[in-house]
């Protein structure tokens, strides 16, 4: 602006007219002295600064946030954005004028947010064989996999086979919740005729499978019977879990914990998943010494 010049505020008047990135604001010289800021030394009488014709004074800032910042030096506290975008944009202005208290309250809010999104749960819900191969083979976590087909009705059920589905259902719900971050759980309820089913993806192959129904025959009826076998998908579980790293579990401890080889779940182990994997481990071995 061909108008602007410089001026020196030498003593306090009762409103400073501020043009922030042409957001305009009126406050008080009291209100940019309270904290100690940058406002409070470019107002303080010793600083110079840029004024327009009309007596704005110009600050080269986004004006977006502005608002909030003076509320914060009024009254020490403000309301925070709701979103992450928003107060990473506040937390940029709080630092610009040296606003310590609020740069510090946006960056504890900001990992907060951080923290919450990462703890959300997501399963991938599969419409086709196709779209299962392609998060398989797409991701670097190792894949769970479960198989609910309660539709299929050719056989009839007993109340304890749709007992030990839910069942299935609420250990594969409990597992997403605690191994999310490092496990990518599948739900596929169309795309195979298999009533209940566990399969156990790493580095994008399948290591092993665990069924969970068979068909009974009594007299001249067939009867479902869908199964819960805690101990074993438990031991599977803790046995993909090795195959985070790049180069693959480690043969002899999968060797020491499965009667099959490379992948296993033979020996019964306790259903306490909040034990650690390497509990979870040592008590499969323990139990199948003590089997033995």
């Amino acid at each position: 602006m061909s108008g602007n010049h410089k001026t020196v505020i030498k003593c306090p008047s009762e409103y400073v007219k501020l043009n922030i990135g042409g957001s305009l604001h009126y406050t008080t010289l009291g209100t940019l002295q309270k904290h100690d800021t940058m406002l409070r030394a470019m107002f303080s009488g010793r600083m110079e600064v840029l004024t327009d014709s009309e007596g704005w004074i110009l600050i080269d800032r986004c004006g977006k946030h502005f608002g909030t910042i003076l509320n914060f030096l009024r009254d020490g506290s403000v309301p925070l954005p709701e979103s992450a975008k928003e107060m990473a944009e506040l937390l940029a202005e709080a630092k610009y004028y040296c606003i310590s208290e609020l740069s510090e309250s946006c960056e504890q809010a900001l990992l907060r947010k951080e923290r919450e999104a990462e703890s959300i749960c997501t399963v991938s819900l599969i419409t086709s064989q196709r779209e299962e191969q392609l998060l398989i083979s797409n991701t670097a976590k190792p894949v769970v996999k479960l198989i609910i087909n309660r539709h299929n009705n050719k056989y009839s059920y007993t109340s304890t086979s749709d007992d030990n589905l839910l069942k299935n259902i609420e250990l594969f719900d409990k597992m997403s919740l605690r191994f999310n971050g490092r496990v990518l759980f599948i739900k596929d309820v169309i795309g195979s005729s298999e009533i209940c089913c566990w399969t156990f993806y790493g580095h994008g192959r399948k290591v092993a499978e665990v069924c969970c129904h068979s068909i009974v025959y009594t007299t001249d009826k067939k009867h479902t019977k869908v199964e819960f076998p805690e101990a074993r998908i438990y031991e599977e579980m803790l046995n993909i879990l090795l195959y985070e790293h790049r180069n693959g579990p480690d043969q002899e401890l999968m060797q020491a914990t499965s009667s099959r080889g490379a992948v296993g779940g033979a020996p019964p182990c306790t259903s306490d998943e909040e034990e650690g994997e390497r509990s979870g481990l040592a008590r499969l071995r323990s139990n199948k010494q003590n089997t033995n």
